[in-house]
């Protein structure tokens, strides 16, 4: 067995002490509203680059930049933040009008006591079209409040529905910062994954389902909801759930989407082509800490690679972890560890994916599995943390219309993302895998 360097792994460790120490002090002492994000994520990635920089006086300092500079520019970093942008750009395009109209749309047509369930579905399919979670609750979270109040529907649980379809969403969704970075950071194709995800999905989003409906039923239903709709602006989120699904490059698929996206909206009327110009603008720049923090994470992964860290990381692993198994399994909890560290999951798995890779390689699990496990255990991690932007915006979206929650009342009431979590370990350990095929693995 390889002799790895554990020392190397020290940028890591600080990252994870000055993101998680300032994290805990700016929430929990300082009182600070979403405290965990008003820290500078690309400051303390500087700050642990800076760390690895230091290390291994033995190799030059322009020898190490030689070395970040071939982690930066590796194919799967540059693809990863081309599609960042173009998804950016999609997203500003489009806007975000259409998630209510599908929202209102469902909620005229079907019966009161189906309310939180056509929520949970609502989030489900706007996060799979807009691919973010966050932005889901942001526009869902406000008609959740309007069905507790008009209906009697238990608010915690008309907001955890919420969270658990943007859940869904972000975990599917094609043009999702999570399923970017997974896929790219494993070298597999877009479709491959998602076929792979929606299989394990699927079963936790049908039985949440049914949890919520049996609950809706033992409800004191007195109101339904109704608002005006629009639904034409649709159309470019279904271009580009369809074109994913069906395999049409992922860069051809957001080309599509804006170009329809313009079309519409300026057809209609809703935007004018310079404030288009100025969406579009907006919708990448909204990828810059992203994209900074998936450059920054390539440099460190490059030096802590060269240093010996990876191989020690591995080492450890393999001791703990035996078989394939239990490589899935423990890159499932590295990914978790990695988001209840930094509270973001598309941090989580940029970070957890050179690991992975590596891993991957030794147990012999394919690409599209390893994405698929990172991307669901960190979507099972994001959607439960009370500190998550998810569940801070939530409350947030509640509190502004004059409604207390805490994420201590809504936790109870996530039934996808635990069914999620009992769905993954299922296949990992119950359900018989396939063996890979050798063009499906990790070179």
């Amino acid at each position: 067995m390889e002799k790895g360097n554990v020392k190397a792994l020290l940028p890591i460790g600080v990252f994870l002490v000055l993101y998680l120490g300032f994290g805990i002090l700016f929430e929990y002492v300082l009182k600070i509203p979403m405290g965990f994000y008003n820290i500078p994520i690309v400051v303390v990635f500087l700050v642990a680059l800076c760390v690895a920089c230091f290390q291994n006086r033995g190799m030059s300092f322009d020898d190490k930049l030689v070395s970040m500079g071939k982690g930066i520019g590796d194919k799967t970093i540059v693809t990863m933040i081309l599609i960042f942008m173009a998804a950016g750009v999609f997203v500003g395009t489009v806007g975000r009008n259409s998630a209510e109209s599908v929202a209102y749309l469902l909620l005229t047509i079907i019966p009161p006591e189906f309310a939180v369930a056509v929520l949970f579905v609502v989030s489900c399919f706007v996060s799979i079209s807009m691919g973010t979670s966050v932005g889901t609750i942001t526009l869902i979270t406000p008609i959740a409040v309007a069905v507790s109040t008009a209906s009697g529907f238990n608010l915690p649980l008309c907001v955890a529905s919420v969270m658990g379809g943007a859940m869904f969403g972000d975990n599917l969704s094609f043009i999702s910062d999570t399923t970017i970075a997974a896929c790219q950071g494993q070298g597999c194709e877009m479709k491959d994954k998602f076929r792979e995800n929606f299989k394990i999905a699927l079963p936790a989003a049908l039985v949440t389902l049914v949890i919520i409906l049996i609950m809706s039923f033992n409800a004191d239903i007195s109101g339904s909801v109704s608002n005006d709709y629009e639904l034409i602006e649709l159309i470019p989120y279904l271009i580009v759930l369809i074109g994913g699904i069906v395999g049409v490059n992922v860069f051809v698929v957001l080309l599509l989407g804006i170009v329809s996206g313009a079309l519409i909206v300026m057809g209609t009327g809703a935007v004018a082509p310079t404030d288009l110009l100025a969406n579009m603008g907006s919708g990448a720049a909204g990828m810059f800490e992203t994209t900074m923090v998936a450059v920054l994470v390539s440099a460190i992964c490059a030096l802590i690679r060269d240093y010996g860290g990876f191989v020690a990381l591995l080492n450890g692993i393999k001791r703990v972890f035996k078989g394939r198994k239990g490589g899935q399994f423990g890159m499932g909890l590295l990914v978790v560890a990695m988001d209840i560290a930094t509270a973001n999951n598309t941090v989580a798995i940029v970070m957890a994916n050179p690991i992975a890779a590596e891993m991957a390689k030794d147990y012999g699990i394919s690409k599209r599995k390893t994405a698929s496990i990172l991307d669901t255990f960190s979507c099972v991690a994001q959607g439960i943390i009370p500190y998550g932007a998810q569940m801070l915006v939530a409350i947030s979206a509640a509190t502004e219309l004059g409604y207390a929650v805490s994420a201590f009342d809504i936790i109870p009431c996530l039934f996808y993302p635990f069914m999620l979590l009992i769905s993954s370990l299922v296949f990992i350990f119950l359900v018989p895998a396939k063996e890979p095929k050798a063009a499906d693995q990790q070179a």
